[in-house]
């Protein structure tokens, strides 16, 4: 009996497909999320989350392109975060394609201005017991991908 079977869950696909229905199950829980009003962009507003309600957290995205590698203090941001996250037993991922991120979040309902991506939080809602498909299907492609020693495995969201 494999993993999947015992969840009740679909096989993941190995190699490129696990990675491509990986992609597409975050791309469905960004738009998910979003609509439930459970997703929280830009790495200020995150750690503010994640202070006051750790265990309100239930996935962690971390964008960066090319551009961004260079930035030392977004990647000791990135470390901090992801030692947060390690620690409080938070799955977390990362995109390597902001754009792409931005078509799926979109700019802030508030401002109209485009938002900080470089890290997005889902956050279970307090009032109904939410079980995404994707977020289970996420949660299995995390929990795989440390079993290889990939801690925070990167994601690539289809086109």
């Amino acid at each position: 009996m494999t993993l999947e079977e015992v969840h009740g869950q679909e096989p993941v696909p190995e190699g490129h497909d696990r990675m491509q229905g990986a992609g597409k199950a975050l791309h469905e829980l960004l738009v998910s999320a979003q609509r439930r009003g459970c997703l929280t962009a830009g790495v200020y507003e995150s750690a503010k989350l994640m202070n006051v309600d750790p265990d309100n957290v239930a996935f962690c995205v971390l964008a960066a392109d090319e551009e961004d590698e260079g930035d030392i203090a977004l990647q000791i941001h990135f470390t901090l975060i992801q030692a947060f996250c390690c620690e409080n037993d938070i799955d977390i991922v990362r995109v390597s394609d902001v754009p792409k991120l931005a078509a799926i979040v979109g700019p802030s309902e508030e401002s109209g201005e485009p938002r900080d991506l470089h890290c997005i939080l889902i956050t279970n809602p307090s009032e109904d017991g939410w079980k995404d498909p994707a977020l289970e299907k996420l949660k299995l492609f995390c929990e795989e991908s440390r079993n290889v020693n990939d801690w925070v495995p990167t994601i690539a969201l289809p086109e």
